[in-house]
């Protein structure tokens, strides 16, 4: 018994540990629109020449710089000749397409969301990214459809709903800039995991992470220098900015990755499913304590709703497990009498 009770204590030690780091990459990455936002208002209140140098487009430009630093360490064995070799055409254009969409459109236009509109907002107005995600996986991809969650998807975009439906006053809900920012960016989203998911298959994980952050970022320098002019990155090398930004990449890119990484390798699938559940009220509790944002009257109805859509998504995980292990213990009972069975006629 001893011996037994040695050998598991340590698999529990990584599940629980695995556990711990998945949800301390959830309430990070929830933190991350709170942290960009408050960013930019320190820059408001430290002005260069009257300027804000700690603007959303330097935020993402050079976070998007330093999180090569990591992923370069953590991938570059990936960069080998042979693995290079093997990429076709194909392969090449998917990588450039998810690129842009993931690493220049979609934060792009995150970024310029949380510029006009407040963090609230745009969490509320992603809540329509996962049925929309399910459904599209079904119609394009043919994957199989899971009930059970597209219900939770459902109920928590509700909750969405009732949130935003009462807010009234200096918090009413209006359909501007920022609101239809954060519908295209969810929408930029999908549109990126479905490329990746359909055309990035047996692509090494090293050369899609870094191609795509390198080029993506590429993209939307030159895509911003379009938009806004030459002058929109003559603060990005600005000590402040570097100062700052610092922060943010330790944090939300160097934080985030590290926990994210290690929780997926030691948690359980079901602990990661329940940490990320939580991600939409961890985002709006989140941005309440450092902006002092009102998500309104709606908090607490709004808020059971996407509580109660957890507990439904959880509820269709474990029935789902439930299925997985009877029809693996028929199959095992049926090789099991099949070996007992020496004869078979031939």
């Amino acid at each position: 018994m001893s011996n037994a009770t040695t050998q598991t204590l340590p698999d529990q030690s990584r599940i629980l540990l695995g556990a711990s780091l998945a949800w301390v990459a959830v309430i990070i990455y929830a933190s991350s629109n709170s942290l960009v936002s408050l960013l930019a208002d320190i820059g408001s209140h430290n002005r260069v020449m009257g300027r804000n140098v700690i603007t959303y487009c330097n935020l993402l430009f050079v976070g998007s710089l330093m999180s090569m630093v990591p992923m370069v360490f953590m991938f570059w064995r990936d960069w080998t000749f042979e693995n290079l070799r093997a990429l076709t055409a194909k392969h090449w254009v998917i990588l450039t397409l998810s690129a842009f969409l993931s690493s220049a459109l979609t934060p792009g236009l995150f970024f310029y969301a949380l510029e006009h509109t407040s963090v609230t907002n745009v969490v509320l107005m992603g809540r329509i990214e996962p049925p929309l995600f399910l459904l599209a996986t079904y119609f394009l991809l043919r994957e199989e459809f899971e009930p059970w969650s597209f219900a939770a998807g459902l109920v928590a975009l509700c909750g969405a709903a009732l949130m935003i439906a009462l807010k009234s006053g200096d918090n009413s809900f209006v359909l501007g800039k920022g609101e239809i920012g954060a519908l295209l960016a969810t929408l930029s989203y999908i549109a990126s995991t479905l490329v990746a998911r359909t055309g990035l298959r047996g692509i090494p994980l090293g050369i899609f992470s870094i191609y795509r952050t390198a080029v993506g970022t590429t993209f939307y320098f030159f895509l911003a220098i379009y938009l806004f002019g030459p002058k929109h990155f003559q603060d990005v090398f600005h000590p402040i900015v570097w100062q700052w930004v610092w922060i943010y990449a330790l944090i939300v890119v160097i934080g985030g990755q590290f926990a994210w990484a290690l929780g997926l390798k030691y948690a359980r699938s079901g602990d990661v499913s329940l940490a990320t559940s939580f991600s939409p009220l961890a985002a709006i509790l989140i941005a309440m304590l450092m902006l002092g944002e009102d998500p309104g009257p709606g908090l607490i109805p709004g808020g059971a709703i996407i509580l109660l859509a957890v507990g439904i998504g959880q509820y269709g995980r474990i029935r789902r497990n439930r299925a997985d292990d009877r029809q693996k213990a028929a199959q095992e009972n049926a090789m099991q009498h099949e070996g007992e069975v020496n004869f078979k006629g031939a």
